[in-house]
């Protein structure tokens, strides 16, 4: 029996960005914000670029959590 995601929210927020039906649109200006702050944080300014897609913001977002230990 397969899951729906519509039904199991929990799904889509275990989904690889790479997966992601969207992935390739712009980043949305949510992910541009946090990725700004959190790659100022850990001072790695080269970690933003405005012209990330949302996968590719998500995955920086991950890598910049994890090296500031927030996960």
């Amino acid at each position: 029996m397969t899951v729906n995601p519509k039904t199991d929210p929990s799904s889509n927020t275990q989904k690889d960005p790479d997966d992601w039906v969207s992935g390739d649109e712009p980043m949305t200006g949510a992910q541009r914000s946090y990725l700004k702050t959190l790659s100022e944080q850990a001072h790695q300014p080269e970690a933003y670029a405005e012209d990330l897609t949302k996968a590719e913001a998500s995955k920086k977002i991950d890598e910049l959590k994890q090296a500031l230990d927030l996960e």
